[in-house]
């Protein structure tokens, strides 16, 4: 396969999805607006999914407006369904904001009048379109011969060794249009859609790798290794023992250096400390010592009275009168 041209690969690659997919295209009676809308919920998922969601935003809430004062994490819960419901919910809002913004209202049939050049500039321009959703207005709503590729459906080419990383991250595959003809090119984009949402929905299904094995054998070279249980098990292992080897070593280094050399702890003497000072201390305490000894030899001496002088009154309450 390496040796025929692109435009061979393309065609194998078209009756292929043929076998295993159905066409499907989306309405034509849409505004461009709701194309536009329809995209963005559409990016690397199934058509049947993104119908669904389109329908649960357009019930729950009133009106465009209303999802456009609507956070996108209450946008995120609509369409939690979707397999990036917050970039969903962001581009839509962007998108709708932006709208608002230039006209003060939520409408873009105007590009429908200008030529295929300045209405694909147009859609750029507006704030939270990707590539993919300028490519399906084009190619839904003005007529023109674009063929959208998400990530999905990138990261199959790549595979298939119909893209190269550059262009992969270009989001753009040279020749793809001039191979496919512009008649079969809504059967094409979404045929090769459908291959993508199943890839980005399980790139490790068994059915995706024998439908990818079957347009080329040599896609098992360039298809994405899985991480083993065993691999992250043992790099686990590895990092808490390093971990505990640096744990030990820090303790062993703090227990070296509180330890003295000698083996016996010695108190430092505090820092300004002589022996003045240390006289004084001791007759500090001497006086301390010898005003406690007079305080309580001051009060047993009281107390002694005041029992002798209880035993007088009691003997003069015994005594009979005369």
């Amino acid at each position: 396969m390496a040796s025929s041209s692109r435009a061979t690969q393309f065609t194998k690659l078209h009756k292929v999805l043929k076998k295993h997919y159905k066409p499907i295209t989306a309405g034509a009676e849409r505004p461009v607006l709701e194309h536009l809308i329809f995209a963005c919920l559409l990016e690397n998922t199934h058509y049947d999914l993104a119908e669904e969601m389109f329908a649960a935003i357009t019930e729950e809430y009133f009106d465009w407006n209303e999802i456009r004062v609507s956070s996108v994490r209450e946008l995120t819960e609509t369409m939690a369904r979707l397999p990036d419901p917050p970039a969903a919910a962001s581009h839509l809002k962007c998108i709708l904001q932006h709208v608002f913004e230039a006209s003060y209202s939520f409408d873009l049939e105007g590009l429908r009048k200008k030529n295929l050049g300045p209405a694909t500039d147009a859609l750029k321009k507006i704030n939270g379109t990707t590539d993919f959703a300028v490519s399906c207005v084009v190619q839904f709503a003005l007529g023109g011969h674009s063929i959208p590729l998400d990530a999905g459906s990138l990261e199959v080419m790549r595979i298939l060794g119909l893209a190269t990383e550059e262009e992969v991250e270009k989001h753009s595959i040279s020749g793809l249009e001039r191979a496919v003809p512009k008649s079969k090119g809504i059967e094409f984009g979404s045929l090769l859609h459908q291959l993508g949402a199943d890839f980005t929905a399980n790139p490790f299904s068994s059915e995706v790798r024998s439908k990818l094995l079957e347009i080329e054998p040599e896609a098992k070279n360039r298809w994405p290794k899985r991480r083993s249980t065993k691999s992250a098990a043992k790099t686990l292992a590895a990092k808490g023992e390093s971990r505990k080897k640096q744990t030990t070593k820090k303790t062993s280094e703090g227990r070296a250096k509180e330890e003295p050399k000698s083996g016996v702890k010695k108190r430092k003497k505090p820092a300004g400390t002589s022996k003045k000072a240390t006289a004084k201390k001791k007759t500090t305490k001497k006086s301390t010592t010898s005003i406690k000894r007079k305080a309580t030899s001051s009060g047993k001496k009281s107390s002694n009275r005041s029992v002798n002088k209880k035993k007088a009154s009691d003997g003069l309450s015994k005594r009979k009168p005369r």
